[in-house]
């Protein structure tokens, strides 16, 4: 087997990124890359060949944790809006359940604040909403 040139290695890294990307994010993964292609191809490759091809698919931890991890992270920035609308999708696909993620952004009150809790809640039931996951049962 010959060793791939450059160019083959950066398109394998890109594909593989893709292939996790889609399979955890789905559509809106895809529609974030697409929104970068004009304004910043190599920005776009990097998040998909290292973010998802390097680092999301590692086996150390299992695609639920990763997106708990996640949350928790986007939560504590604030201002990340789009990308926890992505991440929240993403969170239910991978098996996470509303109760699990709203009790995530809860818990993530106590570490960085309300407002960005709030803000991070909201978010979570613009998507619910859109997936048919609400109301949210209490605990």
């Amino acid at each position: 087997m010959s060793n791939p040139s450059s160019a083959e290695a950066r398109q394998e890294r890109f594909d593989h990124g893709m292939e996790t990307l889609v399979g955890v994010v789905g559509d809106g993964g895809r529609r974030v890359i697409d929104a970068l292609a004009d304004i910043n191809p190599e920005f776009a490759h990097q998040i998909v060949a290292w973010g998802f091809g390097e680092i999301y698919s590692r086996p150390g931890l299992p695609p639920r944790d990763r997106q708990l991890v996640t949350l928790g992270m986007l939560t504590a920035l604030g201002g990340c809006e789009p990308q926890l609308e992505v991440h929240i999708n993403a969170a239910l696909n991978v098996g996470l359940t509303p109760v699990e993620i709203t009790e995530t952004l809860l818990h993530a009150a106590a570490y960085c604040g309300f407002p960005k809790a709030i803000n991070a809640t909201l978010v979570a039931k613009k998507v619910f909403g859109e997936r048919g996951l609400l109301p949210v049962a209490n605990q």
